[in-house]
């Protein structure tokens, strides 16, 4: 399929190499693995080695979490033998009108749920409430309007924009940003949100159905 994303790993991973597939960051890894929620083990110097198919298997069980959406990993012939790296590729499915938001804040989900059903209702709105999911998510559903917040829990939403708006899978997006800090302390955000729509919680009422509007009637917006 064309523009798939293709996340490339070792058989035994480092908590740097899974940071870097999967766009979060490495204390987040070593959090994980810490819980067991990837299965790995400690190096005689300290460091944490994490195993390939724990992250696959991680993959998977996250995007199963998607109601009505099939599981995505697709391993290569032979990879389960050993090999030095395996391609986990993440298929999105394409649909039009596309929009995901990823906050987690009950109530601004249900707000900005209430606004796109009024204002949007072709729309077909999908809500993820963490950075984790919300990224997963992104991968699969490809969507045409993707909505973020920069405070996120397990990673930083700017983070996480910047580097979804220069993947090819994402050239055709449409980025908003929606956050409570004020524009004094979004400054260190500057460079991963420069040219994205941005706009205060405050004004969600207000300005969310003009950005919607605007980004969901751009050539680029499939």
């Amino acid at each position: 399929m064309k523009n798939e994303p293709v996340i490339s790993l070792p058989t035994e991973c480092s908590t740097r190499d899974v940071a870097r597939a999967l766009g979060l960051t490495a204390r987040f890894v070593r959090e994980m693995a810490e819980q067991g929620e990837l299965r790995g083990w400690k190096t005689p110097g300290g460091r944490w080695r994490i195993a390939r198919e724990s992250v696959m298997s991680w993959l998977e069980l996250r995007q199963l979490s998607v109601p009505g959406q099939p599981a995505a990993p697709g391993v290569p012939a032979g990879a389960a033998d050993g090999g030095l790296s395996c391609e986990i590729v993440l298929r999105p499915r394409r649909f039009p009108q596309r929009v995901l938001l990823i906050e987690d804040s009950a109530h601004f989900q249900t707000l900005v749920k209430l606004l796109v059903g009024h204002e949007f209702p072709q729309v077909d709105l999908h809500v993820a409430d963490d950075g984790i999911d919300g990224l997963v998510m992104a991968g699969r559903l490809e969507p045409d309007v993707l909505i973020v917040d920069i405070l996120l829990p397990g990673i930083d939403g700017a983070a996480l924009v910047g580097r979804l708006r220069w993947h090819p899978l994402f050239q055709s997006c449409q980025f908003i940003v929606i956050t409570s800090l004020d524009e004094a302390s979004r400054a260190p955000y500057a460079f991963a949100l420069a040219g994205v729509s941005v706009m205060h919680k405050t004004k969600l009422v207000q300005d969310l159905p003009l950005l919607l509007d605007r980004a969901l009637a751009l050539p680029d917006a499939r």
